[in-house]
């Protein structure tokens, strides 16, 4: 009788080749994904006056409904005043930059004349050292003062973030404040530090992180069960075979 069983070469394979093998995917699993922590001016894509993009989120901070009621606002906010606000969210700078000189920067080439900056402003939050800053145009800053500018990162955007991080909370409560004064409407000034409550949709940024542990935690558990089996079996063939 003719067999038609197939016969795998068997190598011997040691326990610390195997993890070896782990190890390596893993290691390349980690530089694939890990997300990039320093963020440059060049990073970042190109937004114009008129480009409907009024918030990007590197940082991956603020909520989908908030990110949403953001961009809801300021492009009413638009197309009612003619003033136009974004705001930008990185997890880090770039070691040799400031808060200052990145909003600046990304001012200028955003819009790389006074025609299109007349109009702007643009506000940067870095989520490492939850520092911020304001750039703005001439006709902006009619409306925007430096005291309100002051006010603004000083209290409506710093007291959220000292409290626990709360990145949805401060970008929704600087939108309040800039569209009402942009709006030519009069200064709401800062929420009293009692009236801030964080609701169901605003994250902190320690929720965050235990949410993005947890699903490190999980993958790393399954590639470390999976890939040993698939190893050995891809080596000595499968059992019954």
């Amino acid at each position: 009788m003719i067999s038609s069983r197939l016969n795998f070469p068997q190598i011997s394979v040691s326990l610390s080749q195997i993890w070896r093998v782990v190890l390596l995917v893993l290691v390349v699993f980690s530089v694939n994904w890990a997300p990039a922590l320093a963020t440059g001016v060049y990073d970042l894509p190109i937004v114009g006056a008129g480009t409907p993009t009024y918030l990007i989120d590197q940082a991956d901070s603020i909520s989908l409904a908030n990110e949403n009621r953001l961009n809801g606002d300021l492009k009413k906010l638009a197309k009612t005043s003619g003033q136009e606000v974004r705001f930008v969210v990185i997890r880090r700078l770039d070691f040799d930059n400031t808060i200052d000189g990145f909003a600046e920067q990304l001012f200028s080439r955003w819009y790389p004349d006074a025609e299109s900056q007349s109009n702007q402003t643009l506000v940067v939050l870095d989520t490492l050292t939850n520092s911020t800053a304001l750039q703005r145009g001439d006709m902006a800053q009619t409306l925007l003062t430096d005291d309100i500018v002051d006010s603004l990162l000083r209290e409506t955007i710093a007291v959220p973030l000292k409290d626990g991080a709360k990145y949805n909370q401060a970008l929704i409560e600087a939108d309040k404040r800039l569209t009402a004064v942009l709006s030519g409407q009069a200064d709401p000034g800062p929420p009293l530090v009692q009236d801030i409550s964080l609701e169901g949709t605003f994250a902190t940024a320690e929720e965050t992180d235990d949410k993005s542990a947890t699903v490190w935690v999980v993958v790393l558990l399954a590639l470390a069960t999976l890939i040993p089996m698939v190893t050995y079996f891809w080596y000595v063939g499968l059992p019954g075979r």
